[in-house]
């Protein structure tokens, strides 16, 4: 948990700014990838450790 408040201050739309944005991971493509893997991190510790 204590983890968490600086996730949500970073991710807050304080830390947005205007104008606009020239990053090379605003394609959808980008955020399906890191979806996937995501998914699988979560998998694998939900499901990896019943051993």
């Amino acid at each position: 948990m204590k983890y968490v408040l600086p996730l949500i201050l970073l991710a807050s739309p304080a830390a947005a700014h205007p104008g606009a944005h020239l990053h090379p991971h605003d394609g959808g493509l980008w955020l399906l990838g890191v979806s996937a893997l995501t998914i699988a991190l979560a998998g694998y510790v939900a499901f990896g450790r019943r051993k």
